[in-house]
């Protein structure tokens, strides 16, 4: 079982480099949970390096600046690294025509890109940043559109591997879900973002443009999705801090409390192995 720590700081000397989730671990969507922001803000000031590692399709600018409106402080974090980021590479590599699926605010995804946004039948790759409207909007809406996709053997370019989000205290549905149901109708998939290696390396190399090298062993991976942030950072061979009051909280949390036995058997369940675990970073 992961050893359960009151305070970051119980730990934070343990390691050079933190790699902290986003969204779910700094805020809901919503608002910022001030503590950790003030928790990585101190650890920075006692001479680690933090870099946010987000499956936002955003590039990194404008996550940096949707963070800081949600009360975030800059002072939490070194750089910014963003499943946006390493997808664009995919998408560079990939067929100019694409179809697009997404909201208008995910549009900067392809600023920049030699892309030409098309219909369905013209396309020669799907590149998916999320649900046209996630506020109302289900996987299951997109069967028949990506059943007709998946038929004609396009690749699925997902710049947002997570499946879910929460906003406020609803769990949204992301770009992830969306990627699942193609594989599950025959499609093929290309992701970067957490839990496959290129977001890592990414934000890796960016911990040392800020230190310089620095011994994996110390180096923590934070935070609070199973299939991306824990699996991911696992693979890579990181410790990790799992913040058990984000989207998995149901499984164990009832009136507010964390019943460690079931949290336990959720962790064995998943096969996951986390280091240390908090409620909420802070």
């Amino acid at each position: 079982m992961a050893q359960r720590i009151q305070s970051f700081r119980d730990i934070a000397s343990q390691y050079d480099v933190v790699l902290c989730d986003v969204w779910g671990v700094l805020h809901n969507g919503v608002e910022a949970f001030s503590y950790a922001s003030e928790a990585l803000a101190e650890a920075r000031a006692a001479g680690l390096t933090v870099v946010l590692i987000t499956n936002s399709p955003r590039p990194h600018p404008g996550v940096k600046v949707q963070i800081r409106g949600l009360g975030v402080l800059d002072e939490a974090y070194d750089r910014i690294v963003t499943s946006g980021d390493v997808t664009r590479a995919l998408i560079a590599e990939g067929p100019e025509k694409i179809y697009f699926i997404g909201a208008d605010k995910d549009m900067p995804l392809l600023d920049g890109l030699h892309v030409e946004p098309v219909g369905l039948e013209a396309a020669a790759a799907i590149v998916c940043a999320g649900l046209r409207d996630d506020e109302v909007e289900a996987a299951e809406d997109y069967r028949a559109e990506l059943s007709a996709l998946a038929a004609r053997k396009l690749p699925f370019i997902c710049a947002n591997p997570d499946l879910v989000v929460e906003r406020g205290h609803k769990l949204i549905i992301c770009a992830g879900a969306l990627a699942q149901l193609y594989e599950e109708l025959g499609g093929a998939t290309r992701i970067a973002g957490k839990p496959h290696r290129p977001i890592y390396e990414k934000s890796l190399a960016e911990a040392r443009a800020v230190r310089g090298d620095f011994d994996m062993s110390r180096v923590i991976a934070i935070g609070d999705g199973m299939p991306t942030d824990v699996r991911g950072a696992e693979g890579y061979g990181l410790d990790v801090l799992y913040i058990s009051g984000g989207i998995h909280a149901q499984h164990y949390v009832e009136g507010g409390v964390t019943d460690e036995g079931r949290l336990a058997a959720f962790l064995s369940r998943e096969n996951a192995h986390p280091k240390w675990w908090m409620p909420r970073l802070q």
